[in-house]
């Protein structure tokens, strides 16, 4: 019920705004027209910010957000987040962050980027994620995919991951295509699907193949509503809203933390038995700065 509620809570905004409309106030109404002409840039300014920029006050916003339904302002933002949040261009995303001072990056960013991580925290569904752990652990291999400004992601997952199993297969498709990386993959397997708005169309393809072969499909997105998720077994959501044109992808990446963590404790003698080999290796070849190199 969640996930068709979170479907369609885009698209009733419009409902919302056809079916109020009449009886809107001559400022509400002045509201309704600037988010249908500017939805890319209202989803993401405060009350207050949309009352000066229609000429209205802010409680005239906050009582805008109530006639059309909602619960309040946040709620209406949410909603029209939702509507357009995966649609943005690389330009629309830039046009978002033209109000900002430079003096406000810094604090403006980490800001963002820690209540993601709230939301992620206040959101995430911890049977599922131990649901996705047990699944991992189980799978005879474990399929890696990330594409586009999810690469980075899948690409720490699959290192830190491969030290805690040996059976981990990155799927890039850097040398072919990733039917090639997963033409091998069976109904034993676990295939691990990451992608964020805007969502890459060759990940949803190789989940596709992936569940074609019987493979279990872990999603790593941003809704239980986004593309990969409805292909999965298990889903799970962490907040990627962005300051910029660039994702935030703070949250998800602690998340993938807490799944490499969660796997390296339930084979914790393995994982300290690996390491201490490799220190070793390490050591003998230099790989890293110590004090005795003299190259801190």
């Amino acid at each position: 019920m969640r996930k068709d509620a979170e479907k369609t809570e885009g698209s009733d905004l419009l409902v919302r705004l056809n079916k109020n409309y009449k009886t809107l106030s001559k400022g509400q109404k002045q509201l309704a027209a600037y988010i249908t002409e500017n939805y890319d840039r209202a989803a993401f300014i405060t009350a207050s910010k949309m009352g000066r920029i229609v000429g209205v006050s802010e409680s005239t916003v906050v009582r805008f957000a109530y006639a059309l339904g909602y619960d309040g302002y946040p709620e209406l933002q949410k909603s029209l987040q939702e509507l357009i949040r995966n649609k943005l261009t690389s330009v629309q995303r830039i046009q978002l962050t033209g109000d900002l001072q430079p003096n406000d990056v810094l604090r403006s960013v980490l800001k963002s980027d820690v209540s993601n991580i709230r939301a992620t925290i206040d959101s995430i569904d911890n049977a599922s994620f131990n649901a996705a752990i047990n699944a991992l652990l189980e799978a005879k291999k474990v399929y890696i995919v990330g594409l586009m400004s999810a690469a980075p992601l899948a690409q720490f997952l699959a290192y830190y991951l491969g030290f805690v199993m040996d059976n981990v297969v990155m799927v890039s498709g850097a040398m072919g295509n990733i039917y090639e990386d997963l033409f091998r993959i069976s109904s034993e397997d676990v295939c691990i699907g990451i992608s964020f708005p805007r969502y890459s169309n060759r990940t949803i393809d190789a989940l596709d193949f992936a569940r074609g072969k019987g493979a279990t499909i872990i999603a790593i997105t941003d809704s239980v509503s986004s593309p990969i998720a409805e292909k999965a077994e298990h889903a799970l959501i962490a907040r990627s809203d962005m300051a910029g044109f660039a994702d935030s992808l703070v949250a998800p990446l602690s998340l993938i933390n807490a799944i490499i963590v969660a796997c390296s404790l339930r084979r914790r003698e393995q994982v300290s038995n690996t390491l201490s080999q490799l220190e070793g290796i390490w050591g003998s070849h230099g790989v890293y700065v110590t004090k005795e190199s003299g190259r801190e």
